[in-house]
């Protein structure tokens, strides 16, 4: 397997990146950016590989835009294009990108994994003839344009999606997801995981698709994938995301409070109750001025230590039947869904002012409503269980007079077959979490 793409492009495919600026739009004609001389020599040589390679070409486009550098985690630097003035007059096309969640569902019952990384995979991707005058850029040495997709074009991840999607569309939903340039391919027994990536690789062959050999896994029962660790027992946080949760010192500005909150809500699946107890940090990040309470150091230090302890989630399984918890406080609510006494995911929402104004009766029914829309792909259309000490609920259906709000909460729960099972200390399993 090469190390890198060959020279020349590609051939070109059905699926093609095309450009289409709104009627009438100005186009933009900017100029380079100043940089060291070391900055650009590096550009130079960048410039002059992608040259050599057949993926630009000197051009005499009405469009510029400028170029820069932008560092790799390796310590390497890759050329990069700012194209937002370009962006801001192109049509935008919405092809759906996969939602992680929908995703990781798929992979209940696997027991073996394989994942496959492209190289490159933009640039294995033609501009559509015709479309090339739109990308060109400009450096100190000269103006040129992309023959192939690059980095930072605003349809760019859609035209990527809709290959992907198209080139493995066989696959997908059975024993592959596809995430841009990330391939999963799961199956339950290592005779028919071989199958199943002989197809994919044959697939990926035949449409001249070139593979990143250094990050791909084969036939491994545990494997990282979109920052989780995917495996047999379910699914945990990345040890490396771990380690920066660990390491993460207290934030000084609402940058920083924005970045932290940023990853600590990518993994609040992990975490009961956690808008409850990220609110005093939330709370930190309204009025647009900087501001860190002894509430916030005390809730930055439980939800690092919650994450750091995450458990191991189950993976959902439609044939068997869900559960449903429910959480309230004053804060917030929150909910766990499970499967035969393991947690799938956990939801939570922070209180508005209003509703925290509610009662105790209202605040118990209001989690449950909130928590059955948040997990309606799992429930709807199946029978499951509703664990809860709300006594009203028993008694739903024959109650009269019902004030408009509980009355649109009851007609919602009608979509919804479950059986109540009544269970005490709720409440104040709740209290003692949100009192941690």
């Amino acid at each position: 397997m090469p190390e890198k793409l060959p020279d020349g492009l590609l051939p070109m495919r059905d699926i093609q990146h095309c450009i289409d600026f709104v009627p009438g739009a100005s186009l933009p004609h900017l100029t380079y950016y100043r940089m060291s001389p070391a900055e650009h020599e590096e550009l130079h040589g960048q410039v002059s590989e992608l040259l050599q390679k057949g993926y630009i070409r000197e051009s005499m486009s009405p469009v510029a835009v400028p170029a820069l550098l932008t560092p790799k985690k390796d310590g390497t630097w890759r050329i990069c294009v700012d194209s937002r003035a370009v962006n801001k007059i192109t049509i935008k096309y919405r092809f759906p990108i996969p939602r992680i969640d929908d995703m990781l569902d798929m992979l209940g019952g696997a027991k073996i994994f394989s994942r496959i990384d492209l190289k490159s995979g933009y640039h294995q991707i033609r501009i559509r003839l015709g479309d090339e005058w739109k990308t060109a850029f400009k450096t100190k040495g000269g103006l040129y344009e992309w023959l192939v997709m690059p980095f930072g074009l605003s349809n760019a991840p859609s035209t990527f999606m809709r290959f992907m999607n198209q080139v493995l569309r066989p696959f997908i939903g059975k024993f592959v997801v596809v995430y841009f340039d990330d391939i999963l391919i799961y199956s339950t027994s290592p005779e028919t995981h071989i199958d199943h990536l002989r197809q994919v690789l044959q697939t990926l062959r035949d449409n001249s698709l070139y593979l990143n050999l250094k990050k791909c896994t084969f036939l491994t029962d545990s494997l990282t994938f979109l920052g989780y660790v995917v495996s047999t027992e379910g699914i945990k946080v990345d040890p490396v995301k771990i380690e920066a949760i660990q390491n993460w010192p207290t934030p000084k500005t609402i940058t920083e409070i924005r970045s932290f909150h940023g990853l600590a809500s990518f993994y609040r699946r992990f975490i009961r109750n956690f808008s409850s107890l990220i609110a005093p940090i939330t709370d930190c990040l309204k009025g647009g001025k900087f501001t860190w309470t002894s509430e916030a150091e005390k809730s930055f230090q439980l939800v690092k230590d919650k994450l750091t302890k995450a458990p191991v989630l189950a993976l959902p399984d439609f044939e068997k039947v869900f559960e449903i918890d429910c959480d309230a406080s004053h804060i917030g609510i929150g909910g766990v869904l499970s499967q035969e006494k393991r947690s799938i995911a956990f939801f939570s929402e922070k209180l508005n002012d209003a509703r925290a104004r509610y009662s105790t009766y209202d605040l118990e029914f209001y989690a449950i409503v909130q928590a059955l829309k948040h997990w309606r792909p799992y429930l709807i259309h199946r029978e499951f269980i509703l664990n809860s000490d709300h006594e009203a609920l028993r008694y739903l259906n024959s109650q009269k007079n019902l004030n408009k709000r509980h009355a649109k909460w009851s007609a919602f729960l009608q979509e919804y077959t479950f059986h109540l099972r009544h269970k005490q200390g709720i409440a104040k399993r709740v209290a003692d979490a949100l009192s941690c």
